[in-house]
C-alpha cells in the first residue's frame, strides 16, 4: 500500500494495515461483553499530547480488568507514535486527530471454530476530531442536562477504568438527547452528587473556588488533571468535593474538560443559567482556557470556531 494513500493506517495484532482490514471476530469478548479497555489522546497542531500519561492510564485500566496486552507501555507508546506518523500526511493544516489504543481480551477458542487470532486483541488508531460537530459549544457554551440514569457506583464497577462498556453513559446520553439533541449529559452518582459525562469531567466554581467530583467517583481525565495543575499554577484553589444540583444552580461558573474539548464553558444546567446573565465564558474559565492554550501552544478555541458556518 502506498504511504500516500487516502486511507488511514491502524495497528492490528502485530501489523500495520489499512483501517478497512481491521476486522475483529464477532466472538471477540469486547463485542460480546464490553470486555476491554481503551484510551485516547489528541494532537495539537499535529503534535501528540501527553501520550505517556494516557498510556499509563490505559495500563491501570488493563490491570484492573486483568488483561495482558502482551507488551509494555514503552512499546505501546512506540506503536502509537508510528500509527500517528503513518497518518500525519492525511491531516489538513487545521485538522487534528484523536490517537489511541483499544485492547480486548479477545476471542476465546471453542471447539470447531477457526479464527486467525486468539487471545488479546490490540488496536492502535487515529480518528479526526469532531471540530465542526462541536464548534458551537465554544460560541454558545454547553447546555448540560442531568438524566434520570445514575452513574454506576464504584461498589459495582469502578469508573476509574476506561473500559469498552459505556452503556451506563450512553443510555444517559440517549435520554438527554431525546429532550435536547444539542445538550450534554452529566450524570449524578447514587448519592445525588454530580459525577461525569461521556468522556468528560465537570468543574463548578463557587465563591471563587474550583470544585470537581472526587476521583473515586469518576474517570480521572488527563485533561481534568491538566486543568487542575494549570489552575493551581494560576494561584486558584481547586478542591475535590461532593457537588449537588444546589451547588451547580448557584455556581458562578461551570466548565467541562475532556480530551477533545480541553476546557469548554457550560451556560445552563437543567435550564438554569450559570453565572451572570448573558455570560458564556466566566473569568476563571477564560483564565484557564488561556493558560491551556499557552501550555499546548495551540489555540484550540479558534480552531473550533473556524468551523462555524
Amino acid at each position: 500500500m502506498s504511504a500516500r494513500s487516502n486511507e488511514r493506517i491502524a495497528y492490528f495484532n502485530g501489523r500495520f494495515v489499512p483501517e478497512s482490514e481491521v476486522l475483529v471476530p464477532f466472538r471477540d469478548r469486547s463485542f460480546i461483553y464490553g470486555d476491554g479497555a481503551f484510551d485516547l489522546t489528541r494532537t495539537f497542531g499535529h503534535r501528540l499530547f501527553k501520550l505517556r500519561e494516557h498510556v499509563d492510564r490505559l495500563y491501570r485500566s488493563l490491570r484492573y480488568l486483568r488483561i495482558d496486552p502482551g507488551m509494555g507501555p514503552e512499546e505501546m507508546c512506540r506503536i502509537t507514535e508510528e500509527v500517528f506518523e503513518r497518518n500525519r500526511h492525511l491531516l489538513g493544516a487545521d485538522d487534528d486527530y484523536w490517537v489511541g489504543q483499544r485492547i480486548s481480551r479477545g476471542v476465546k477458542q471453542i471447539e470447531g471454530d477457526n479464527w486467525d487470532h486468539y487471545g488479546t486483541t490490540v488496536i492502535c488508531e487515529c480518528m479526526p476530531l469532531p471540530f465542526k460537530e462541536r464548534a458551537a459549544y465554544y460560541r454558545d457554551g454547553i447546555r448540560v442536562v442531568v438524566p434520570s440514569v445514575r452513574r454506576t457506583p464504584p461498589q459495582s464497577l469502578t469508573p476509574r477504568a476506561k473500559t469498552h462498556n459505556y452503556l451506563n453513559l450512553l443510555v444517559a446520553e440517549h435520554e438527554v438527547h431525546s429532550q435536547d439533541p444539542g445538550a450534554w449529559a452529566v450524570l449524578l452518582d447514587t448519592d445525588g452528587n454530580l459525577s461525569e459525562g461521556l468522556g468528560s469531567n465537570i468543574f463548578v466554581v463557587r465563591d471563587g473556588v474550583i470544585l470537581t467530583p472526587h476521583e473515586r467517583m469518576v474517570l480521572p481525565g488527563v485533561s481534568r488533571q491538566t486543568a487542575i495543575d494549570l489552575a493551581r499554577e494560576q494561584g486558584l484553589e481547586v478542591r475535590e468535593a461532593d457537588i449537588d444540583l444546589y451547588d451547580a444552580y448557584n455556581a458562578e461558573e461551570i466548565f467541562i474538560t475532556s480530551t477533545s474539548f480541553c476546557i469548554c464553558p457550560v451556560v445552563t444546567m437543567n435550564g438554569v443559567h450559570i453565572g451572570e446573565e448573558g455570560q458564556v465564558y466566566g473569568p476563571i474559565t477564560k483564565k484557564l482556557i488561556d493558560a491551556y492554550v499557552r501550555f499546548v501552544d495551540h489555540d484550540f478555541v479558534a480552531q473550533y470556531l473556524r468551523r462555524l458556518g
